[in-house]
């Protein structure tokens, strides 16, 4: 297995060169990125989450054989699937006012000719940053159900499947008027949640250093391929994970649906999320197999926004540690 570890370094020193962001909550970003996982950022406004996901994107150089990989998916495809050619970015930014089809695409008809084609709507592309996804009404948060969980979008009963690599960075205000709060099942496809918190004041003056400044993008360089994501994404599966790993995460999982303070617990899906992120981290840290030590590590940053407390007042973390420090690690054995 190669070791992607010197272009995983490469590429948060890159990001880092214009962002003030922790290290390791970035390399939590770019491994649910490898992983075909999706990221939610939920701070207050002004953190830099935008300036975070924009960066991501441009560190990627988006080559023409992305292109190519995604014309041999579709010759593999039902024919009854369609492909449409999908952009390398794009922005949505969210207000109230949004519909379905603005975030979907639409079908419509051509003059008096009758021809009816598709416009493709922003969902369509390898990067797409959902910039405050908390204000859009539960209707048009419901569009995203099907892309995120099936990379696809039915439109009027015709199913456009979206290529690798696809990947949503989605950014949440924890404080403002007219915020919807997201469903659980749509917060359930979000592979991780992470804040990233205001920074020290050293991170502070350098923030102010370097952004006051209109020209602080200029040097900014993409330093990895479009290619090398598709490449490392089926890297992940081949990163070994013992049966017991397997359990300890099954038994994290399941010990919500028994915590007294949970009303909401974690669906199997969360176990699922668990392993492919704690495979791709140990890939982009050059090891071929999962510790115990990741999955702990991951875990409540995983599983924080997929279970709601019984009392508001406690934070999904209380329990989650709880649950952390009473799983065993061993498992019992059969005398």
């Amino acid at each position: 297995m190669d070791n992607i570890r010197p272009s995983i370094e490469l590429l948060i020193n890159n990001i880092r060169r214009l962002i003030s962001v922790n290290a390791k909550k970035l390399e939590y970003i770019i491994a649910a990125q490898i992983a075909g996982g999706h990221v939610i950022l939920a701070d207050s406004h002004g953190v830099g989450k935008t300036s975070l996901a924009r960066a991501l994107a441009g560190s990627i150089n988006w080559l023409p054989e992305t292109k190519k990989a995604a014309l041999e998916t579709e010759k593999k495809t039902a024919a009854k699937t369609e492909f449409v050619n999908m952009e390398n970015f794009n922005r949505i930014q969210c207000t109230v006012d949004l519909l379905p089809q603005d975030i979907l695409g639409f079908n419509r008809f051509i003059g008096q000719s009758g021809e009816m084609i598709f416009n493709k709507g922003p969902v369509f592309a390898h990067f797409v940053l959902c910039d405050e996804i908390n204000l859009l009404t539960p209707k048009t948060q419901g569009s995203f159900f099907q892309v995120m969980e099936e990379q696809s979008v039915t439109i009027e009963g015709k199913l456009y499947q979206l290529t690798d690599p696809f990947f949503i960075i989605a950014t949440m205000n924890l404080k403002g008027v007219h915020l919807f709060p997201l469903p659980t099942p749509q917060l359930d496809r979000f592979m991780i949640r992470l804040s990233l918190g205001y920074p020290s004041a050293e991170e502070e003056t350098e923030i102010i250093n370097r952004h006051g400044k209109i020209d602080a993008w200029d040097n900014f360089q993409s330093v990895i391929n479009s290619t090398d994501l598709i490449r490392w994404k089926k890297m992940v599966d081949d990163v070994q994970m013992h049966p017991d790993v397997v359990t300890y995460i099954v038994n994290c999982v399941r010990f919500t649906r028994m915590h007294p303070d949970i009303e909401t617990p974690a669906s199997p899906r969360a176990g699922v999320r668990i392993s492919r992120l704690a495979r791709s981290l140990a890939l982009c840290r050059g090891m071929d197999y999962v510790t115990v030590d990741i999955v702990k590590e991951i875990y409540i940053h995983a599983m924080a926004h997929r279970i709601i407390t019984r009392d508001p007042s406690i934070p999904p973390e209380t329990p989650l540690t709880s649950i952390l420090n009473s799983v065993p690690v061993e498992p019992k054995r059969e005398t």
